[in-house]
Protein backbone atom coordinates (compact mmCIF):
# COMPACT_ATOMS: atom_id res chain seq x y z
CA UNK A 1 0.00 0.00 0.00
CA UNK A 2 2.82 2.13 1.00
CA UNK A 3 4.39 2.01 -2.31
CA UNK A 4 1.17 2.03 -4.44
CA UNK A 5 0.97 5.36 -2.55
CA UNK A 6 4.92 6.39 -3.53
CA UNK A 7 3.70 5.48 -6.91
CA UNK A 8 0.73 6.97 -7.53
CA UNK A 9 1.76 10.31 -5.27
CA UNK A 10 -0.35 12.96 -3.83
CA UNK A 11 -1.60 15.92 -5.78
CA UNK A 12 -0.23 19.60 -4.70
CA UNK A 13 -2.84 21.92 -3.15
CA UNK A 14 -2.22 25.21 -4.13
CA UNK A 15 -0.80 27.98 -1.89
CA UNK A 16 -3.76 30.07 -2.37
CA UNK A 17 -6.29 28.08 -1.31
CA UNK A 18 -4.96 28.06 2.10
CA UNK A 19 -4.78 25.80 4.94
CA UNK A 20 -8.96 25.01 5.12
CA UNK A 21 -9.01 24.62 1.05
CA UNK A 22 -10.83 28.23 0.52
CA UNK A 23 -11.28 29.11 -2.39
CA UNK A 24 -9.65 32.90 -3.70
CA UNK A 25 -11.65 35.79 -3.60
CA UNK A 26 -12.60 37.47 -7.11
CA UNK A 27 -13.48 40.78 -8.26
CA UNK A 28 -17.22 40.95 -8.03
CA UNK A 29 -19.07 41.57 -11.81
CA UNK A 30 -18.75 45.22 -13.23
CA UNK A 31 -15.97 46.31 -10.54
CA UNK A 32 -12.64 47.29 -12.36
CA UNK A 33 -9.73 45.68 -11.05
CA UNK A 34 -7.18 48.39 -9.78
CA UNK A 35 -4.71 49.41 -12.23
CA UNK A 36 -0.55 48.31 -11.91
CA UNK A 37 0.53 45.13 -10.46
CA UNK A 38 4.15 43.73 -9.32
CA UNK A 39 5.73 46.66 -11.96
CA UNK A 40 4.15 49.04 -9.73
CA UNK A 41 1.24 51.54 -10.67
CA UNK A 42 1.19 53.57 -13.94
CA UNK A 43 0.87 57.47 -13.75
CA UNK A 44 -2.40 58.79 -13.47
CA UNK A 45 -3.58 59.87 -17.27
CA UNK A 46 -2.66 62.94 -18.66
CA UNK A 47 0.01 63.39 -16.08
CA UNK A 48 2.54 61.77 -18.78
CA UNK A 49 1.09 63.25 -21.49
CA UNK A 50 0.71 66.94 -19.92
CA UNK A 51 -2.63 67.95 -17.85
CA UNK A 52 -5.24 69.81 -20.61
CA UNK A 53 -5.93 72.99 -19.58
CA UNK A 54 -8.99 73.85 -18.11
CA UNK A 55 -11.60 74.78 -20.40
CA UNK A 56 -11.72 78.89 -20.73
CA UNK A 57 -8.26 79.16 -19.13
CA UNK A 58 -5.60 81.60 -20.94
CA UNK A 59 -4.61 80.19 -24.45
CA UNK A 60 -1.15 79.44 -24.42
CA UNK A 61 1.22 78.77 -27.85
CA UNK A 62 0.13 78.99 -31.45
CA UNK A 63 -3.67 79.45 -29.91
CA UNK A 64 -2.23 82.76 -27.84
CA UNK A 65 -0.25 84.12 -31.10
CA UNK A 66 -3.37 83.54 -33.26
CA UNK A 67 -5.79 85.56 -30.91
CA UNK A 68 -3.52 88.65 -30.57
CA UNK A 69 -3.00 88.45 -34.92
CA UNK A 70 -7.10 88.56 -34.58
CA UNK A 71 -7.27 90.84 -32.22
CA UNK A 72 -4.99 93.91 -34.01
CA UNK A 73 -6.37 92.96 -37.09
CA UNK A 74 -10.10 93.72 -35.72
CA UNK A 75 -8.56 96.98 -34.43
CA UNK A 76 -7.19 97.55 -37.76
CA UNK A 77 -10.15 96.81 -39.30
CA UNK A 78 -12.20 99.23 -36.76
CA UNK A 79 -10.33 102.27 -37.11
CA UNK A 80 -10.91 101.57 -41.15
CA UNK A 81 -14.63 101.87 -40.85
CA UNK A 82 -14.92 104.97 -38.53
CA UNK A 83 -13.18 107.12 -41.34
CA UNK A 84 -14.73 105.71 -43.92
CA UNK A 85 -17.89 106.20 -41.66
CA UNK A 86 -16.71 110.17 -41.44
CA UNK A 87 -15.92 110.51 -45.16
CA UNK A 88 -19.47 109.21 -45.87
CA UNK A 89 -20.84 111.55 -43.48
CA UNK A 90 -18.97 114.94 -44.26
CA UNK A 91 -19.83 113.83 -48.43
CA UNK A 92 -24.45 113.28 -47.48
CA UNK A 93 -23.67 116.56 -45.41
CA UNK A 94 -22.10 118.32 -48.67
CA UNK A 95 -24.55 116.50 -50.83
CA UNK A 96 -27.37 117.60 -49.19
CA UNK A 97 -26.66 121.21 -48.42
CA UNK A 98 -25.97 122.10 -52.13
CA UNK A 99 -29.05 119.91 -53.16
CA UNK A 100 -31.56 121.54 -50.71
CA UNK A 101 -29.91 124.95 -51.24
CA UNK A 102 -30.28 124.62 -55.36
CA UNK A 103 -34.09 123.34 -54.41
CA UNK A 104 -34.88 126.93 -52.87
CA UNK A 105 -32.75 128.81 -55.12
CA UNK A 106 -34.35 127.81 -58.64
CA UNK A 107 -37.60 127.89 -56.61
CA UNK A 108 -37.48 131.61 -55.18
CA UNK A 109 -35.24 133.30 -57.22
CA UNK A 110 -34.89 131.94 -60.92
CA UNK A 111 -36.02 134.05 -63.88
CA UNK A 112 -35.86 137.14 -60.71
CA UNK A 113 -34.07 140.21 -60.14
CA UNK A 114 -30.57 139.15 -57.96
CA UNK A 115 -31.03 139.71 -54.46
CA UNK A 116 -28.42 141.25 -52.26
CA UNK A 117 -26.73 139.94 -49.88
CA UNK A 118 -23.95 142.44 -49.24
CA UNK A 119 -24.32 145.18 -51.36
CA UNK A 120 -22.51 144.79 -54.70
CA UNK A 121 -20.02 142.79 -53.04
CA UNK A 122 -22.13 139.72 -52.78
CA UNK A 123 -25.74 138.14 -54.72
CA UNK A 124 -28.19 135.69 -54.87
CA UNK A 125 -28.40 135.27 -58.87
CA UNK A 126 -29.76 131.97 -60.60
CA UNK A 127 -27.63 130.90 -63.38
CA UNK A 128 -27.68 127.58 -65.37
CA UNK A 129 -24.53 126.12 -66.26
CA UNK A 130 -23.70 123.85 -69.14
CA UNK A 131 -19.67 123.70 -68.09
CA UNK A 132 -17.37 123.19 -64.87
CA UNK A 133 -16.73 124.92 -62.41
CA UNK A 134 -17.52 128.74 -62.32
CA UNK A 135 -18.61 128.34 -65.61
CA UNK A 136 -15.32 127.01 -67.25
CA UNK A 137 -15.93 124.83 -70.54
CA UNK A 138 -19.46 124.89 -71.44
CA UNK A 139 -19.55 122.84 -74.63
CA UNK A 140 -17.98 120.15 -72.85
CA UNK A 141 -20.58 119.05 -70.67
CA UNK A 142 -20.34 115.45 -71.56
CA UNK A 143 -16.86 115.39 -70.99
CA UNK A 144 -17.77 117.03 -67.19
CA UNK A 145 -19.70 114.33 -66.31
CA UNK A 146 -17.63 112.23 -67.24
CA UNK A 147 -14.92 113.18 -65.41
CA UNK A 148 -17.27 113.81 -62.48
CA UNK A 149 -18.09 109.95 -62.60
CA UNK A 150 -14.67 109.07 -62.69
CA UNK A 151 -13.47 111.20 -59.61
CA UNK A 152 -16.42 109.39 -57.50
CA UNK A 153 -15.49 105.91 -58.09
CA UNK A 154 -11.50 107.10 -57.53
CA UNK A 155 -12.82 108.56 -54.17
CA UNK A 156 -14.36 105.04 -53.47
CA UNK A 157 -11.50 103.08 -54.14
CA UNK A 158 -9.59 105.28 -51.82
CA UNK A 159 -11.85 104.55 -49.02
CA UNK A 160 -11.04 101.04 -49.17
CA UNK A 161 -7.54 102.07 -47.52
CA UNK A 162 -8.35 104.50 -45.53
CA UNK A 163 -6.90 105.37 -41.99
CA UNK A 164 -6.53 109.32 -41.60
CA UNK A 165 -8.92 111.05 -40.35
CA UNK A 166 -7.96 114.65 -42.33
CA UNK A 167 -8.11 112.43 -45.52
CA UNK A 168 -11.54 111.54 -44.65
CA UNK A 169 -12.59 114.94 -44.49
CA UNK A 170 -11.06 116.26 -47.72
CA UNK A 171 -12.52 113.32 -49.51
CA UNK A 172 -15.79 113.70 -48.07
CA UNK A 173 -15.68 117.48 -49.67
CA UNK A 174 -14.93 115.95 -52.44
CA UNK A 175 -17.28 113.43 -52.51
CA UNK A 176 -20.41 115.46 -51.83
CA UNK A 177 -19.20 118.11 -54.12
CA UNK A 178 -19.01 115.38 -56.84
CA UNK A 179 -22.43 114.14 -56.51
CA UNK A 180 -24.09 117.24 -55.86
CA UNK A 181 -22.87 118.83 -59.55
CA UNK A 182 -23.37 115.29 -61.34
CA UNK A 183 -26.99 115.26 -60.39
CA UNK A 184 -27.49 118.27 -61.75
CA UNK A 185 -25.82 116.76 -64.83
CA UNK A 186 -28.04 113.51 -65.15
CA UNK A 187 -31.29 115.09 -64.28
CA UNK A 188 -31.44 118.96 -65.01
CA UNK A 189 -32.48 120.43 -68.43
CA UNK A 190 -31.86 120.38 -71.36
CA UNK A 191 -31.24 116.73 -71.44
CA UNK A 192 -30.47 113.60 -69.11
CA UNK A 193 -25.98 113.53 -68.81
CA UNK A 194 -26.37 117.09 -70.24
CA UNK A 195 -27.76 119.23 -67.49
CA UNK A 196 -26.83 122.35 -66.69
CA UNK A 197 -25.96 122.92 -63.31
CA UNK A 198 -27.05 125.32 -60.84
CA UNK A 199 -25.18 128.41 -59.60
CA UNK A 200 -26.18 130.99 -57.46
CA UNK A 201 -23.45 132.21 -55.26
CA UNK A 202 -22.27 135.53 -57.24
CA UNK A 203 -19.31 137.97 -55.42
CA UNK A 204 -18.48 140.99 -57.10
CA UNK A 205 -15.77 140.24 -60.27
CA UNK A 206 -15.83 136.50 -59.56
CA UNK A 207 -17.48 134.09 -61.39
CA UNK A 208 -20.88 132.40 -60.33
CA UNK A 209 -20.77 128.93 -58.09
CA UNK A 210 -22.79 126.88 -55.77
CA UNK A 211 -21.92 124.91 -52.54
CA UNK A 212 -20.61 121.77 -54.65
CA UNK A 213 -18.24 123.91 -56.15
CA UNK A 214 -16.90 124.95 -52.78
CA UNK A 215 -17.11 121.53 -51.30
CA UNK A 216 -14.97 120.52 -54.28
CA UNK A 217 -12.26 123.41 -53.66
CA UNK A 218 -12.28 122.98 -50.18
CA UNK A 219 -11.84 119.39 -50.51
CA UNK A 220 -9.33 119.89 -53.06
CA UNK A 221 -7.06 122.64 -50.90
CA UNK A 222 -6.76 120.17 -48.20
CA UNK A 223 -5.61 117.38 -50.15
CA UNK A 224 -2.92 119.91 -51.12
CA UNK A 225 -1.76 121.04 -48.01
CA UNK A 226 -1.67 117.01 -46.70
CA UNK A 227 0.38 115.96 -49.58
CA UNK A 228 2.43 118.94 -49.10
CA UNK A 229 2.56 117.82 -45.44
CA UNK A 230 3.65 113.91 -46.24
CA UNK A 231 0.61 112.63 -44.94
CA UNK A 232 -1.01 109.81 -47.15
CA UNK A 233 -4.76 108.10 -47.08
CA UNK A 234 -3.26 104.91 -45.26
CA UNK A 235 -2.26 107.11 -42.01
CA UNK A 236 1.40 106.98 -43.14
CA UNK A 237 3.76 109.90 -43.00
CA UNK A 238 6.54 110.43 -45.67
CA UNK A 239 9.10 112.59 -46.22
CA UNK A 240 11.30 113.87 -49.61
Amino acid sequence: MAEAERIIGTPDIPDAEGADGAEPQRPSEGTEPPRGDAKGAGPARGDAEGAEPAEGGPATGDAATGDAATGGDAAVGGRRRKKILVLLCVAVLAYLLDLVSKTIVVAELEHRAPVEIFGDWLKLEVIRNAGAAFSFGEAYTVIFTAIASVVIIVIIRLARKLYSLPWAIALGLLLGGALGNLTDRIFRAPSMFQGAVVDFISPAHFAVFNLADSAIVCGGFLVVILSFKGLDPDGTVHKD
